[in-house]
């Protein structure tokens, strides 16, 4: 499975909306997870949190409400974005939506071409690199659409799963990874890697970003991980 295509989970009860969403997801390089109900979409995030949640208000048993109460109460999920659709076009729903923590409330029906662009709005601000933002940390830049790293102006030469650690830190400089966490986000839940794989890896990136000199700019947490700055 490629990491670097940004993954989203689709929580619909209705089989041709979902079929439509799916269809446009996968269309625009979306790794797409679907749920009929809020249970099977609880149980779905706990597999693999995804990138981001599109969310039906209208479900059977729980809630789309409940479903996005109970993730932004969680730390391990409260930065998973969440886009709400629902047909209630009253202020005081679309309010209770937002308060509830949903990061954008769209009403049925909707144009899927405005969804898509307000699916990308939220990967941008939440996973800058799998929409092909330019990030810049101190004096590295990694040029997400082109694959390209510099230092110092200098051109880094970095291996795919080494260019995915550094988006990954680069996305949340000063944010703690375990092992555990860097290998779901960097290698994906569905491949058996061990973690003393990610201390090759995290070895082979320092080596790169020191090449032409400057600071070990990634730091070693004991007993925790790994972060940037």
């Amino acid at each position: 499975m490629s990491t670097d295509q940004p993954s989203v989970l689709l929580v619909e009860d209705e089989p041709a909306q979902r079929e439509v969403l799916r269809y446009n997801l996968e269309a625009d390089g979306f790794r797409v997870t679907s749920a009929e109900n809020g249970e099977e979409a609880l149980l779905l995030v706990n597999e693999a949190a995804p990138d981001l949640i599109v969310l039906d208000w209208m479900l059977p048993n729980v809630s789309g409400i409940e479903v996005c109460r109970q993730l932004k109460t969680r730390s391990d999920t409260r930065g998973v974005p969440i886009i709400m659709l629902s047909a209630r076009s009253e202020e005081v729903d679309r309010v209770r939506g937002l308060e509830t923590g949903a990061d954008d409330y769209v009403i049925k029906p909707y144009s899927v071409i405005e969804l898509m662009a307000r699916i990308r709005a939220q990967l941008r601000r939440s996973r800058p690199s799998v929409v092909g933002e330019r990030l810049e940390y101190a004096d590295i830049i990694l040029d997400a659409e082109t694959h390209r790293v510099t230092r110092d102006a200098k051109e880094l030469k970095l291996g795919p799963t080494e260019f995915r650690l550094l988006s990954t830190f680069m996305e949340k400089p000063g944010r703690v990874w375990s092992r555990e966490q860097l290998l779901d986000r960097v290698w994906g839940r569905d491949i058996y890697v061990d973690t003393r794989t990610v201390d090759v890896h995290i070895g082979r990136l320092r080596k790169a970003l020191c090449k032409h000199g400057g600071d070990d700019l990634l730091r070693t947490v004991r007993g925790a991980g790994y972060a940037l700055g």
